[in-house]
């Protein structure tokens, strides 16, 4: 009877653990889906997704050389950096001034994208 009384404990204890671990997964994957969707880094983002595009379709119709291509998209893989850098100093999110600063230097790959 005693064994029996200890088992249940170790069980409901560790059902405990268990259920603990799990509310707090599930509540660390909630702010991770709030972070990545924060306005200015979605805004930033998107930017540079669609950056990567016109970079593609100009190399897809010959405008653009294979090198020109990577060598500006190293720059935006290195925008996309400092953005994940920043929001990690900040608790997901950037920062209005952090967000110019990426904005300038996205303007700044822009403007070479076409010619």
């Amino acid at each position: 009877m005693k064994n029996m009384n200890a088992a249940r404990k170790a069980f409901a204890m560790t059902a405990l653990v268990t259920l603990f671990a799990g509310a707090t997964a599930s509540t660390f994957a909630a702010d991770t889906r709030w972070e990545k969707n924060h306005p200015r880094r979605e805004q930033v983002n998107n930017r540079l997704e669609n950056q990567h595009d016109r970079i593609a379709r100009e190399v897809r119709e010959g405008d653009m050389s294979k090198a020109k291509a990577s060598r500006l998209n190293a720059k935006d893989r290195k925008i996309r950096q400092e953005e994940r850098l920043m929001a990690s100093q900040n608790g997901g999110h950037i920062t209005k001034s952090e967000q110019a600063v990426l904005n300038k230097q996205e303007n700044s790959v822009s403007k070479q994208i076409g010619k």
